[in-house]
């Protein structure tokens, strides 16, 4: 029986284990730090948290771990699978070379520019003063961007120059995400696709696609988050198209750095818009995206962990293929008060139960255990998913498994997957 075991404590890394848990392979999953929705599916947390990268190695020797999946950024960045490769351990996830890629926007640009992948145009501001100077230049809505990890949360659409000086503050001024160079990009107009593709230095082998939700309120209106659901597959993203982006965005990037002697081996994310003029890359990921994991891995009918094992090893996906169900997958987020600019915690959570058996997947995103009851402990506190033969019952099973769901505060959105069911008419 192999042993996994999966970093993290989020929605992304309770999808994963529970994937991983339907494996044929019937392996034993451990989790680090793991969290009360996982510990009640019966895996098992260390309790290790992902920042302790010694400790997570130490952890995966002692406990003769397989493979170890990462599911957190800051941990790939870091460079937690180099250290757990000097260790004798393989895993899923790319370097701390590799995963740069996601570490820092303006490396991405620079790369994406170099190998000639169509993205938006941007510049670069080091200084508060610089930044002031070129915002009159800029052509309005235009995107700043942290330079640094910031959970999603370090982008801010500004619809004028004014709206843009503010931003500027908050980078350079308050310092909200610390010492930080900016990013500011064109906007670009379209619809907003997710596209992963898992790579093993050689090879982008293309998953489903899946739409996330960015703002915090139903419209898209509000700040960015993390995202506040998802759906899969998306109308109109056929087989074709997946294959083409592929062909165009992630495989470029896999032979680049293979070129550069820092191969790519983990999942690439790369968050697109579907322009007049084709698709643009709006960024990359180096791991799963968060939620839209948890609304494509329930559709998954391959084994889950022999797919991650073989795009750990050196051109293990050579003739691999992916099967996928053609259910619908609908991922509603669930929120605490103040998201996004503070959260909740502490907040007793009733209901999960009844939202089960409903026939929703619940995966815990921001959760803890106090005197025996489930309580928010984060900004995003769980994830409901649900299957359905269209966009619009997967819907309407998700709503009603997380309106079941109740605790102080809670938000979330009411219109997700809306307008693909109006596409499909179901």
């Amino acid at each position: 029986m192999p042993r996994v075991l999966v970093v993290g404590s989020g929605g992304r890394e309770h999808a994963l284990a529970r994937a991983l848990a339907r494996s044929p392979q019937a392996p034993e999953v451990l989790a680090t730090p793991g969290s009360p929705g996982m510990a009640r599916d019966g895996f098992e947390g260390l309790g290790i948290s992902v920042g302790n990268l010694n400790g997570i190695v130490a952890a995966a020797k002692e406990r003769h771990v397989d493979l170890v999946v990462v599911g957190p950024e800051a941990p790939l960045v870091e460079g937690l699978v180099d250290m757990l490769g000097e260790a004798g351990v393989r895993a899923f996830g790319p370097t701390a070379a590799a995963a740069k890629i996601e570490g820092s926007k303006a490396y991405a640009k620079q790369l994406m520019r170099d190998v000639g992948i169509p993205t938006a145009s941007h510049m670069l501001f080091h200084s508060h003063e610089e930044a002031l100077a070129h915002l009159p230049c800029a052509s309005y809505p235009a995107v700043l961007k942290a330079d640094v990890l910031a959970a999603g949360k370090g982008v801010i659409i500004c619809a004028s120059e004014a709206e843009a000086r503010a931003a500027v503050d908050v980078f350079f001024g308050e310092r909200r995400f610390g010492h930080t160079t900016v990013v500011l990009e064109e906007f670009l107009h379209g619809e907003e696709l997710s596209l992963f593709a898992l790579c093993d230095g050689v090879r982008a082998l293309p998953m489903t696609p899946a739409q996330d939700y960015k703002r915090i309120f139903d419209g898209d209106e509000g700040p960015n988050t993390g995202g506040m659901g998802s759906y899969s597959p998306v109308p109109k993203v056929d087989d074709e198209l997946v294959r083409d982006i592929t062909l165009t965005v992630h495989q470029p990037i896999v032979d680049e750095l293979r070129a550069r002697g820092t191969p790519f081996h983990g999942v690439l994310y790369a968050g697109l818009m579907l322009t007049p003029d084709g698709p643009k890359v709006l960024e990359f990921n180096a791991r799963f995206g968060d939620p839209e994991t948890q609304a494509i891995l329930p559709r998954l009918r391959s084994d889950v962990l022999e797919l991650l094992d073989c795009s750990a090893r050196p051109a293990g996906l050579d003739g691999v293929e992916i099967e996928w169900s053609e259910d619908w997958a609908v991922t509603v987020v669930l929120a605490s008060r103040g998201y996004p600019e503070s959260s909740s915690s502490g907040d007793v959570i009733t209901g999960l139960d009844e939202a089960e058996a409903a026939g929703a997947e619940i995966t815990h995103a921001g959760t803890a255990e106090e005197d025996g009851q489930i309580v928010t402990a984060g900004g995003r506190v769980l994830n409901v998913t649900a299957l359905g033969p269209s966009p619009g019952e997967a819907r309407e099973r998700a709503y009603a498994a997380a309106q079941a769901i109740r605790f102080d505060g809670m938000q979330m959105r009411n219109d997700i997957a809306a307008r693909a069911a109006e596409r499909v008419g179901a």
